[in-house]
C-alpha cells in the first residue's frame, strides 16, 4: 500500500491529486488544506475520477495528524498575498508562505517519509521546512520544470524532437536559474545555445500560463509526480530537485536508485560556475532574511 498526502488543495494540489489517482501505483491520496471546504471538494472530485477511470486509488480527507501515516507528503499550499512583482516574481510570497511552511514543519516534525515541496520560493521553502522539521528527506521541485521548459524551447528553435535535447537548468528556481549551455547536446552533439533568448522565453512562460488559466499547475504537478515516483523507489531515474549544496538548497540533477539519490552535477564552464555561486549567495541571504523576519514576528 502506498499513501501520499497532499497539503494544499489549490491549482497544483488538484492537479497532483488527479495524476496520483490516474498513475496506478498510489493506493490512497490523503488531502488536507488550510480551508476545509477546498479539501472536501477535492476529495469528492477525486472520488468521481477514481470511479469513472476504474482506478484502485482512493481519496480521503485528513488533518495534519493523519498525514503522519502517509508514505510521502506533497506541500503545495499558498498563503494569501498579492503578487505585483515583475521581477523575482516567485519571491513575492516569501514572508507569507514562510510563516505557513514554518508552521507546517513544526506540526509535522517527526514525519520520516520523503517530502516534496512545491510552494514558492521553492528553494527557500524547502530549506525552511527541512531545518524546522528536522527531516533529511526533503526535496523541492522547480529546476525540473525549468529543465523541461529549456529542452522544449531549444528543441523548437532547432527543429528537433525534445528527446534529442540533453541539458539541465540548475540553481535557483527563479531569475538566477543557471542554464547549463556548455554541457547541452542535441542528438549527442554540442550545439551553440542562445542563452539570453531562451532565458527570456522561459521567463515569459509562467506569465502566459497565468494570463490564460490563472495559475501554473500542470507542469509543476507532473514534476511532483515524477519526483514522488523516484523518492519512493517506484522507479529509478534522474530529475532536477532542490537539495542541500554549500549550505543552501537549490536545484541540481539527482539520480535515484531504489529511492536513494546521488548528485550528478553536469560539467560547468567558468561563467556557469559564477552564475551558480551567485544563486547560492542570493539564496543564502534571502533565507537568513526570512528567518530573521520570522523570529522578529514571533517575538512581537
Amino acid at each position: 500500500m502506498t499513501a501520499v498526502g497532499i497539503i494544499g488543495a489549490g491549482a497544483v494540489g488538484q492537479a497532483v491529486g488527479g495524476l496520483l489517482v490516474h498513475a496506478g501505483w498510489c493506493d490512497t491520496v490523503m488531502v488536507a488544506s488550510l480551508h476545509g471546504r477546498s479539501a472536501d471538494g477535492l476529495v469528492t472530485d477525486l472520488e468521481d475520477m477514481s470511479l469513472v477511470s476504474a482506478s484502485s486509488a482512493r481519496a480521503r480527507r485528513a488533518d495534519l495528524a493523519g498525514m503522519q501515516s502517509c508514505d510521502a507528503l506533497v506541500l503545495c499550499p499558498r498563503a494569501a498575498f498579492t503578487n505585483d512583482r515583475t521581477t523575482d516574481i516567485r519571491m513575492a510570497g516569501l514572508i507569507a508562505n514562510g510563516l505557513m511552511i514554518r508552521s507546517l514543519a513544526q506540526k509535522l516534525a517527526g514525519f520520516t517519509g520523503p517530502v516534496v515541496v512545491v510552494t514558492n520560493p521553492v528553494d527557500v521553502m524547502t530549506r525552511l521546512y527541512a531545518e524546522v522539521s528536522g527531516s533529511t528527506r526533503v526535496w523541492g521541485i522547480g529546476s525540473s520544470t525549468d529543465t523541461a521548459r529549456y529542452r522544449l524551447i531549444l528543441a523548437r528553435r532547432m527543429g528537433v524532437p525534445t528527446a534529442a535535447v540533453r541539458g539541465h537548468v540548475i540553481g535557483e528556481h527563479g531569475d538566477l536559474a543557471v542554464i547549463c549551455a556548455s554541457s547541452t547536446t542535441v542528438n549527442g552533439r554540442a550545439v551553440p545555445v542562445p542563452v539570453q533568448a531562451i532565458r527570456a522565453e522561459m521567463a515569459a512562460r509562467p506569465g502566459r500560463i497565468a494570463a490564460g488559466i490563472g495559475r501554473v499547475r500542470s507542469g509543476p504537478a507532473a514534476a511532483t509526480l515524477a519526483a514522488l515516483a523516484l523518492v519512493l523507489g517506484v522507479k529509478d531515474g534522474s530529475i532536477e530537485l532542490s537539495t542541500p549544496r554549500n549550505g543552501v538548497h537549490l536545484g541540481v540533477p539527482l539520480r535515484f536508485s531504489s529511492g536513494q539519490p546521488t548528485v550528478c552535477l553536469p560539467r560547468l564552464d567558468a561563467g556557469e560556475m559564477r552564475d551558480l555561486a551567485a544563486a547560492e549567495a542570493t539564496l543564502q541571504s534571502t533565507y537568513h532574511r526570512l528567518r530573521s523576519t520570522l523570529e522578529e514576528m514571533s517575538a512581537s
